[in-house]
């Protein structure tokens, strides 16, 4: 069974996230499996991976895909990896409902 592509917290979530930086628009593109069976949300951003960019952007796309305001919205592991763990504060619940229908789109 493939583990879930986020986690709750007391005081948000974490969002498991494969960055794909230099791409011809910012969007986020469903949920995907890796052969360990991670999962994690596909992002492509247009930012490329220098002096912080394409994290930048990431943390941008996801906060207005989720409706919360940037600040609340930071990468928090594998800062210069593919794979990121983004922490985004707030209400755990609602977030994860949020985030949820992130992962069907």
């Amino acid at each position: 069974m493939p583990v879930a592509f986020f986690r709750t917290r007391s005081d948000g979530i974490d969002l498991f996230v494969r960055l794909t930086p230099k791409a011809a628009l910012d969007r986020l593109e469903g949920v995907e499996t890796t052969a360990d069976g991670r999962s994690h949300l596909k992002a492509r951003v247009r930012a490329v991976p220098e002096n912080g960019a394409a994290n930048a952007a990431l943390e941008k796309l996801v906060a207005k895909a989720l409706g919360v305001p940037a600040s609340t919205v930071s990468v928090v592991a594998g800062g210069t990896a593919r794979l990121k763990t983004l922490r985004i504060f707030g209400e755990p619940a609602a977030l994860a409902k949020r985030i949820e229908a992130l992962g069907d789109g």
